[in-house]
């Protein structure tokens, strides 16, 4: 009879491959750092300044929409490097300064060498993962040989001109969902969550509102941290008549977090991580002009609230416990904070359930195993990042999502929006010392978080890097075979 094969340890072996990466599914940014420049299936004309400044044109739209969506600027260099070089163009600089984009090359020989430029600006940051995944699929596409530079053109025509995948409907729900778990992990009860998801779709549906008529980020960020401030003091100063405790500090850290969750500040520290000084810089500092804006607007909303008789209570005073002790619940809460994030963000389906994977490994990770054997709060965010960027970029190689969204997705349980409320809290009852020290602890989070994200990834890149282009090893592999038996 014929024997069957070992389905256990087939499994084993296929699970491994999975996991380590085979040399068919390999992710885009990992190929164009690793791999040779693929062989030019229809070079361009190299002496024609027309059509090398098109493919450079290429390559510098690429980069802003690569840029314009959370992509750190060494990654966006390798993505740019990697489209010229798979249209023949080996030898280009390229520079990226805060939101500028400059492709320079020089074409000819001897004295007819002609300087090419390429200048572009990125108007925007938002992050619209849709557009990104999408692009991941065009370089891969160009890298292939199977995209010429005319049907590239047309296809970011396309993906800037593409409408949201869906309506603010749906958009707007994700919001509410977010907040909803987001005042779970702090610490809310069912009444709190509720209140947490309501205070977050009346946020961002006011900025969807301001964003028609132009206003500056800055200021939707004051009326957000004002519209998270007085709910709060309103259910706090009817709880006594329902018999019900709510916890405002809690509703406002919720709102607080809801706001960062789309601002730059950890962007901006992956920035400097990876060696970007000025746009870390640059970003860094606009994260914390409009981190400024939602301290303005929680600050008047705090005032407010006093003028109308609603003080808001001393945080001291509160209860710092949470309303529910189940991990499980509080896993899932945080995986279901970051799944609702990446469908703000636009994300496909398969990124969506990326990034609840991705969030709930690093959760248990947090509650499981870091909480009970007492770490630090800043080491165990450390870590927790680490495994969001570990598990993160494992998971999205495997599915050929970009690994961009699974990190940011995967850390915004994190993100310290109590922190800063203590900081305000604090500096607001001229406690200034406390105050600080409360707001460089958040800064110090978001370190930490940028940080071991970095480190995660880089883990999942060494783990599913792909083989290198190694010519003629089984021929130098028997020479020095040889070499040993003489």
């Amino acid at each position: 009879m014929r024997e069957k094969a070992p389905t256990d340890t087939l499994t084993r072996v296929e699970l491994w491959e999975k996991i380590t990466g085979s040399r068919q599914r390999v992710a885009t940014i990992d190929d164009a750092r690793t791999s040779p420049p693929p062989s030019v299936l229809a070079p361009i004309n190299l002496a024609d300044p027309a059509e090398v400044a098109a493919v450079m044109n290429i390559a510098a739209r690429i980069g802003e929409i690569l840029i314009a969506n959370a992509t750190t600027s060494s990654d966006a260099i390798k993505y740019m490097h990697s489209v010229c070089s798979s249209y023949g163009l080996h030898y280009v600089h390229i520079n990226i300064v805060v939101n500028t984009i400059t492709l320079n090359t020089i074409i000819g020989v001897d004295k007819q060498r002609t300087p090419v430029n390429v200048f572009r600006v990125v108007t925007m940051i938002s992050e619209n993962y849709a557009k990104l995944q999408e692009v991941d699929r065009l370089i891969r596409s160009i890298r292939s040989g199977a995209t010429p530079p005319e049907m590239a053109e047309k296809i970011l025509n396309d993906i800037d001109t593409m409408p949201i995948p869906h309506r603010n409907a749906r958009n707007l729900l994700g919001w509410t969902v977010m907040g909803f778990f987001v005042a779970m992990l702090l610490g809310g009860d069912w009444l709190m969550m509720i209140i947490g998801g309501l205070t977050a779709f009346l946020i961002m549906g006011f900025n969807k509102l301001l964003s028609r008529g132009g206003l500056p980020g800055f200021f939707h960020n004051v009326i957000g941290g004002f519209l998270a401030t007085v709910p709060a003091a309103i259910f706090y100063d009817f709880s006594a008549s329902i018999g019900h405790t709510i916890v405002p500090s809690q509703l406002i850290a919720t709102g607080i977090i809801v706001l960062l969750a789309g601002l730059t500040l950890v962007q901006s520290l992956l920035d400097g991580v990876t060696g970007s000084s000025i746009n870390a810089a640059a970003r860094f500092f606009s994260a914390m002009l409009n981190t400024g804006g939602i301290v303005a607007g929680v600050g008047t909303g705090v005032a407010v609230s006093e003028l109308v008789g609603m003080p808001l209570p001393p945080i001291e005073v509160l209860p710092g416990s949470s309303a529910y002790n189940s991990i499980f619940l509080t896993v899932i809460g945080g995986a279901m904070a970051a799944a609702s994030f990446a469908v703000t963000c636009f994300a496909e389906r398969q990124a969506v359930y990326l990034s609840f994977l991705t969030a709930a490994v690093g959760s248990a990770i947090f509650y499981v195993v870091l909480q009970p054997l007492g770490a630090g709060r800043l080491l165990a965010t450390t870590a927790c990042a680490i495994v969001v960027g570990l598990a993160g970029g494992l998971i999205s190689r495997s599915f050929m999502i970009n690994p961009v969204i699974t990190a940011v997705a995967g850390i915004t349980p994190f993100l310290p929006g109590s922190w800063i409320y203590r900081g305000l809290y604090a500096l607001m009852n001229e406690q200034i010392l406390l105050g600080i020290l409360n707001l460089f602890t958040a800064i110090g989070t978001c370190l930490a978080l940028a940080g071991g994200v970095v480190f995660g990834e880089w883990l999942a890149r060494k783990i599913r890097a792909p083989q290198l282009y190694a010519p003629y090893r089984a021929f130098r592999e028997q020479i020095r075979r040889v070499r040993r038996r003489r």
